[in-house]
């Protein structure tokens, strides 16, 4: 499984429709093999659901974004965990523990309600659904 996360430093970045940064995370036998850093190029929400789609990316975790970049990023087969708030390495131990849906990691003052936390994970089967 391979998980992409919208990064500002090391915390995640607010909103993903003009985050540059994308930390891809190969995940496998429920442990994290690799981390790479990649930049996203463009800003068009459709092209922008390509360039995470070509990175083989299952799940992306990010901040807030817009209903057309989510939209895009679903269709072209990406998982969103959007509405997502905190330190990389927490987020990353959340979805491996499948506690990403804990409150704690929801942004301040989002009550949930457009917030997608499905993984089918090929291996650990993590399946969340939608926090309220």
């Amino acid at each position: 499984m391979k998980i992409a996360i919208a990064h500002w430093g090391e915390r995640i970045s607010p909103v993903f429709d003009v985050t540059d940064n994308l930390y891809v995370v190969e995940i496998d036998d429920n442990r994290e093999i690799r981390r790479e850093g990649r930049a996203l190029a463009s800003r068009n929400p459709f092209q922008r659901a390509l360039e995470v789609a070509a990175l083989g990316v299952d799940l992306l975790v990010c901040g807030a974004l817009s209903h057309l970049q989510e939209a895009a990023l679903t269709r072209a087969g990406i998982q969103v965990a959007g509405f997502t708030c905190g330190d990389i390495d927490a987020v990353v131990r959340a979805v491996l523990d499948g506690r990403l849906a804990d409150g704690r990691f929801l942004m301040p003052g989002c009550c949930g309600y457009r917030r997608r936390l499905r993984i089918h994970g090929n291996r650990g089967g993590h399946r969340w659904g939608r926090t309220r």
